[in-house]
């Protein structure tokens, strides 16, 4: 008989610390699971807990979940019935030709061995769910990069639903890209130099010397970096994240990965070309959730109201157009921050600008977070250059560039 000691007898250290760790993470997605369905099950829905869920570690863990909550943190009611259109759309639409070369460039955005016929039916609707947004709302302007977009939450909820949430999300969190003129494109893409100048001086010294831009980021930006990332999984999870936050934490999270490839860009030739090359390949193994939480912690400090104005200078004569449109006001009264968040940070220095601020611990960010994420109001762009985007208010007013 064997001893008991002999390898492969007696499990490892290394053995039993994986089994801890493996339990210990079944344990905490389990508890989310519950506090999620928690905040479902509440009357009225817990808007803001679903939102810091869709924040915090992980997301939302599963499609099943992001078919209940996506729902709750557009404000979709998903037992209305979905939008429907008795018009010949192929026929009648402008954007018909442009939207069918996009959806056939699309293969890679469906999960590979998917039957060709099933893919071709998706496809289908993907064209179907576009064209039914756009008649339904003639204010808004397709745009290339759109349809990846749109196919995620097809993906994930379905045609029927998928409708209800495209057409919320384009009405206000996507407003701005979907405007006649990339001006207010531009202009939220302005945002990502001095975010990188807060945290990283030499870092924004250096990309300006190299004259590279931001063009780099606009398929980012404007995909919710759908078109860019290869792995499904990154992609919904960014969503969960995108969905529960203010309509500019796109470009917070484009900043953080410019930061987290310092070393990278700093060795590369300081010239345009080289530098363009280099962000515009963006790595498929990023540590997605430690760049989650420095994007969320970056936001919280150096908010949009905060960096307006240096936006504002890189743009040509100062001038943007603001989006005019109405907010929705979610209805939840959980929603409403309280008083200590309204203090937070107030007294925060912007010239501390050291790595740190990435990594800085902080309470209730996620609450915080969760707070910026309801005042999905006017427009990325316009939403930028409220009074103070951290006394968030349901009724606030707007203060437009001159």
């Amino acid at each position: 008989m064997a001893s008991p000691t002999a390898q492969g007898d007696v499990p490892t250290s290394s053995h039993w610390d994986d089994g801890a760790e493996t339990a210990g993470f079944n344990a905490k997605r389990k508890k989310k699971v519950a506090k999620i369905y928690q905040a479902l099950n509440s009357d009225p829905t817990d808007v803001a807990a679903l939102r810091r869920m869709a924040i915090s570690e992980g997301g939302l863990l599963t499609d099943e979940m992001r078919r209940q909550v996506w729902p709750k943190l557009l404000n979709v009611n998903i037992n209305d019935p979905p939008p429907v259109s008795g018009k010949n759309l192929r026929q009648m639409s402008k954007d018909y030709q442009q939207v069918l070369l996009d959806v056939r460039r699309s293969l890679r955005r469906f999960p590979p061995g998917m039957p060709k016929e099933q893919r071709e039916g998706l496809q289908e609707e993907l064209i179907d769910i576009i064209l039914l947004v756009l008649e339904r709302n003639p204010q808004l302007h397709y745009y290339q990069g759109y349809h990846d977009i749109v196919v995620t939450f097809l993906l994930v909820v379905g045609e029927s639903l998928a409708t209800s949430l495209v057409e919320k999300v384009s009405t206000h969190h996507l407003r701005d890209f979907m405007d006649p003129t990339m001006d207010n494109t531009k202009h939220i893409l302005n945002y990502l130099m001095p975010i990188i100048d807060q945290v990283n001086p030499e870092l924004h010294d250096f990309m300006q010397s190299a004259e590279v831009g931001t063009i780099f980021a606009l398929s980012w930006l404007i995909t919710w970096f759908g078109h860019v990332l290869s792995d499904f999984r990154h992609v919904v999870r960014l969503y969960d994240f995108f969905l529960a936050c203010h309509p500019l934490m796109p470009i917070y999270f484009a900043a953080v990965i410019v930061l987290y490839r310092e070393e990278e860009v700093l060795d590369c030739d300081c010239d345009m070309a080289s530098v363009h090359h280099l962000l515009s390949q963006i790595p498929q193994d990023l540590p997605y959730e430690m760049l989650i939480s420095r994007a969320g912690d970056l936001f919280v400090q150096f908010p949009p109201s905060r960096l307006a104005w240096e936006a504002a200078a890189q743009q040509e004569a100062n001038k943007t157009a603001a989006s005019t449109f109405k907010d929705f006001e979610l209805a939840s009264t959980q929603q409403r921050p309280d008083m200590v968040l309204r203090q937070r940070f107030r007294g925060l220095r912007t010239e501390n600008r050291t790595k740190d601020v990435l990594t800085k611990p902080r309470t209730n960010r996620l609450v915080k977070l969760a707070v910026m994420g309801l005042t999905v109001a006017l427009g990325a762009a316009a939403l930028a250059v409220v009074k103070s985007a951290l006394e968030w208010a349901p009724k606030f007013q707007l203060q437009l560039f001159p």
